[in-house]
């Protein structure tokens, strides 16, 4: 039987959550096979890639035959096939919280609050990776292999089209100003979630599943990093975090400091981040 296959892509915030938990859980480099599907190119578009996830989206596993299209799915197929009998705490509902719209951290890297944020996102990263998905969409959507996912084309081809148009000042005024509240009550949203609920979730040592991260701590340590490099920060050692006591005008809670701390001293942490925070 062949190895299951890893879709994954460096940079990606969730494709880290498998990452980290293939190292936490004592996998061998050829256990997992893994692809790489660059995201900033457009590659998950491909009718290829969404003929295994029609949502086209990262971290995606194919294994005995059956293809894991979600985060969560992926990550708890990697905790129950563990060959090396490492066991950890299994994921309960936190692994829903984190992944809900509200808290999304990829929109973080696309939102603009105003108009000097915005000018910054028009000419950096984000125009790149907005035009380039675009630009894949546009050339997927043309091929004769794109019938099937059609709905998917012209959904994706509106959504990235209206962020592009953003950027190019091509959007009417009053679009603009809904992108803005929008990005605006996203981070509120993010920054609440770390100064106040976030606190009353972690321990006062250690992780989520115990003295070792358990399966929430996969899909929460990669959250968090995604959210601390998109305030500034880089650096994934014990100091990294307070980078975002910027973003939250305030300092960062002793909870998550711990937390991140508890996290800096791991091997797979210093693997997965070892080129800095993503």
């Amino acid at each position: 039987m062949s190895n299951p296959i890893l879709h994954t892509f460096g940079p990606s915030v969730w494709a880290a959550v498998p990452e980290l938990a293939l190292i936490e859980l004592g996998y061998d480099q050829d256990d997992i096979e893994k692809k790489v599907v660059n995201l900033g190119e457009g590659e998950n578009f491909a009718p290829a890639f969404l003929n295994i996830n029609p949502q086209g989206t990262l971290p995606t596993l194919e294994a005995g035959g059956k293809a894991y299209t979600s985060t969560a799915e992926v990550t708890s197929y990697l905790v129950a096939h563990a060959r090396n009998r490492v066991t950890v705490a299994p994921g309960t509902d936190f692994i829903n919280i984190i992944h809900e719209e509200q808290y999304d951290p990829n929109f973080l890297i696309l939102s603009a609050r105003h108009d000097e944020e915005l000018r910054s996102r028009a000419s950096g990263f984000a125009m790149t990776f907005v035009q380039n998905r675009q630009n894949a969409l546009a050339k997927h959507a043309r091929t004769s292999q794109s019938a099937e996912h059609r709905e998917f084309y012209d959904t994706k081809i509106a959504e990235n089209g209206k962020i592009l148009s953003i950027y190019q000042s091509k959007a009417p005024e009053n679009v603009k100003n809904s992108f803005f509240e929008s990005s605006r009550t996203h981070w509120d949203t993010v920054k609440a979630f770390i100064l106040e609920e976030l606190p009353e979730i972690l321990p006062e040592s250690g992780f989520l599943g115990g003295d070792e991260p358990g399966e929430d701590d996969f899909h929460l340590a990669a959250w968090l990093a995604r959210v601390v490099f998109v305030a500034g920060g880089e650096d994934a050692s014990k100091d990294g975090v307070r980078a975002i006591e910027k973003e939250l005008g305030k300092p960062t809670p002793d909870e998550v400091v711990t937390y991140w701390t508890a996290w800096s001293g791991r091997k797979s942490w210093q693997e997965v981040y070892a080129k800095g925070l993503h």
